[in-house]
């Protein structure tokens, strides 16, 4: 499990280099060339995934979302930080001092 100090709001973080991604019937799916490992990172995933196409900060990945979706802000947080850790912990997503 990752330090959750290492993806804080103030943080900024992008997608790493090397996945292919295809959007399967609306989810995206994704195979990580150096891990040789498939995921799907559904509907909402896959428009994370967008967002972050671009290095962005976190807190503005949340208020994206929450002005989109019928969320609390603490609910948000929560499930999208969870999400960003998962991808962060398989090198899904970088921080900028990784780029």
């Amino acid at each position: 499990m990752i330090n959750a100090s290492v993806l804080s709001k103030n943080k900024v973080i992008t997608q790493s280099q090397g996945n292919i991604v295809s959007d399967m019937d609306g989810e995206l799916v994704m195979l990580s060339i150096e891990k040789g490992n498939y995921y799907n990172l559904g509907v909402l995933g896959g428009e994370i995934w967008s967002l972050i196409e671009k290095p962005i900060i976190i807190s503005d990945l949340l208020d994206k979302l929450i002005s989109q979706y019928d969320v609390s802000q603490q609910e948000c947080e929560e499930e999208v930080l969870s999400f960003l850790s998962d991808l962060y912990n398989e090198g899904l997503i970088i921080l900028p001092a990784e780029i």
